[in-house]
């Protein structure tokens, strides 16, 4: 067992399954691809750490509990299309793509997006394409889609990136509130979402996903 195989592994049990994170698709992804390739190579050595991951801009490679258990909660379905928003390198658009039928990755980065289209290419998923474009407006003309992954913090979300979502859809997503992150999952029925607790966590804000600010003197 090589080095990474083994903190994959080490990952998989001490971080992954003792946050209740049970189901067989969701371990055997994590298992399996190789999160050290998603990562700019001078983070290669921290891939499996329990914590984000900066990868630069402003952003992280979310913690393995974290993306575990938002995967998790969205309940994706062998016949699913996925949309996941900052996607980064796209270690979360591989974990998704063993899970759905196909993902659409967005990624506002167009440096990053083209890495991400290469690693995952080279990771042999060929399930998930990566798009370039403002996170906060998803990509419609590829939608409706059954299922929404928001990879980092956010204030609100757009009601433009809700309406992407098939009746019945489920988004997750981290919403920042002062210094407290709480994970929510939403339901679209009869048109409107409506949101869930699910689990706490941290992660920095979105370009995109802050709350409008009132003007003041």
């Amino acid at each position: 067992m090589t080095e990474f195989a083994a903190s994959r592994t080490m990952m998989v049990d001490t971080q992954v399954r003792p946050n209740d994170v049970f189901k067989f698709p969701i371990i055997e992804a994590m298992l399996s691809i190789p999160r050290e390739e998603f990562v700019p190579p001078s983070r290669r050595n921290v891939a499996y750490t329990g914590e984000n991951i900066e990868i630069g801009g402003g952003r992280v490679l979310l913690e393995p509990r974290t993306l575990a258990k938002m995967v998790d909660v969205l309940d994706v379905k062998p016949e699913d299309l996925v949309l996941d928003l900052a996607c980064g390198y796209g270690y979360s658009s591989a974990v998704l793509a063993r899970l759905a039928e196909a993902v659409v990755a967005i990624e506002d980065n167009e440096e990053m997006a083209g890495e991400a289209e290469r690693r995952l290419a080279e990771a042999g998923v060929f399930n998930a394409a990566v798009l370039t474009g403002p996170l906060s407006e998803g990509a419609p003309k590829q939608g409706p889609y059954d299922a929404i992954l928001i990879g980092g913090g956010v204030e609100e979300v757009p009601a433009t990136l809700l309406d992407q979502l098939k009746e019945e859809g489920r988004i997750v997503a981290l919403f920042l509130e002062g210094r407290l992150g709480v994970v929510r999952l939403g339901h679209r029925l009869n048109g409107r979402v409506t949101w869930r607790y699910a689990f706490n966590a941290h992660a920095p804000l979105l370009q995109g996903f802050g709350r409008a600010r009132g003007f003041s003197l």
